[in-house]
C-alpha cells in the first residue's frame, strides 16, 4: 500500500538495527587508522605556530570535552533545530503538516511515523525535549554504545507513533501530534530500568531527589491517567509506547536483537572482503 500502508512501521526498526550493526562494524575497522591519524595530527600541531583566538581550535576543544553520548545526540538536536526552522517558513507549511506531524486521519501515514519525532513547532517544547535527551545521553550511550543507541532511538520513534495511531483510532480522538517525546521516553525508560537506584532531580528543584525507578513509575502512571482521562496537552499514548519499548528493550530486546547480530555482521564482512564497497577485492581478511 505504498506510503499509506503499515509496512514501514515494521521495517524501520529492523533497518535501524541492521544499519547500527554495519555502522559498528565499520567503526571498529577504522579505529586503528584513526588512532594513527590522530597521533600524526597532534605531532603536526606541535610543529605549527599556534594562532591566538583560533575559532576552529576552540570548537575542537569544546567538541573533545563532550562525552560520547553528548556528541552522539548533537546530530539529533541539530536535526530538530533545522526542522523547527522549517516550520517558520510559510511556503513549507503544507509539507510540514503532511510529513512532520503524525495523524491517523492523514493520507500520509508512514513517513511521519519517523519524521514527526524530529519535529517541534514550539521552541519551549523542543528545548525541553532536547534538554532531557542531552541529560540522559551520557548514561544511555555509555550503556548501549552509540550505534545501538541510535537504533533504539529511531525504532522507539516509530513504535511510539504507531502506538499513538492505534490509541487514537480506537478512541476516535483523531488529531495531529509531533515531537521527540516518545523516542526520548524510550531512552529515559531504558536508563531507569537498567539503573533503577540512580538518583535524579528536577532542574528547578535540585534539593529534592528520587530514584530512577520511582521517577519512571510516576511518569508511566501520569501518562496512563492522561490516556484514560483523555488529556490532550501531551500525546500520552506516544509517551507510553516509547516507555514500554524502552523497558522491553532492556529486559528482552537487547538479548533478542543486538546479541544476535553476529550472522548479519558476518554476512556484511563477507560482502566487504569479496570486493564490496571499500573492500578492495580482498579475500579472507578479518575486521
Amino acid at each position: 500500500m505504498n506510503d499509506y500502508g503499515w509496512f514501514p512501521s515494521k521495517s524501520t526498526p529492523g533497518c535501524s538495527f541492521a544499519s547500527a550493526a554495519i555502522w559498528q562494524y565499520e567503526s571498529l575497522k577504522s579505529r586503528v587508522q584513526s588512532y594513527f591519524d590522530e597521533i600524526r595530527a597532534d605531532w603536526l600541531d606541535k610543529l605549527r605556530p599556534q594562532k591566538r583566538g583560533d575559532v576552529r581550535k576552540e570548537i575542537n576543544q569544546w567538541w573533545n570535552s563532550l562525552s560520547e553520548g553528548q556528541r552522539t545526540v548533537t546530530g539529533i538536536i541539530a536535526a530538530n533545530a533545522v526542522v523547527f526552522c522549517c516550520w517558520r517558513i510559510p511556503s513549507l507549511q503544507r509539507h510540514m503538516i503532511r510529513y512532520f506531524t503524525s495523524n491517523p486521519a492523514s493520507k500520509t501515514l508512514c513517513s511521519p511515523m519517523l519524521l514527526s519525532t524530529f519535529s517541534h513547532f514550539s521552541f519551549f517544547h523542543m528545548a525541553a525535549n532536547m534538554y532531557v535527551l542531552w541529560s540522559f545521553s551520557s548514561s544511555a550511550v555509555s550503556m548501549l554504545g552509540r550505534e545501538q543507541f541510535m537504533a533504539v532511538y529511531l525504532s522507539a520513534g516509530v513504535v511510539s507513533t504507531f502506538f499513538s495511531y492505534l490509541c487514537k483510532t480506537l478512541s476516535g480522538r483523531l488529531g495531529p501530534s509531533l515531537g521527540a517525546s516518545g523516542a526520548i521516553m524510550a531512552v529515559l525508560a531504558a536508563v531507569c530500568t537498567k539503573m533503577p537506584e540512580a538518583k535524579l532531580a528536577i532542574i528547578f528543584l535540585p534539593m529534592f531527589t528520587f530514584t530512577a525507578s520511582n521517577a519512571l513509575k510516576a511518569i508511566v502512571a501520569m501518562d496512563t491517567a492522561g490516556l484514560v482521562l483523555g488529556w490532550k496537552f501531551f500525546d500520552h499514548a506516544a509517551h507510553l509506547g516509547g516507555a514500554m519499548f524502552g523497558i522491553w528493550y532492556i529486559l528482552f530486546g537487547h538479548e533478542l536483537i543486538w546479541k544476535n547480530r553476529d550472522p548479519f555482521v558476518k554476512l556484511w564482512h563477507d560482502l566487504r572482503t569479496r570486493g564490496g564497497p571499500g573492500g578492495g577485492g580482498e579475500r579472507g581478511g578479518s575486521a
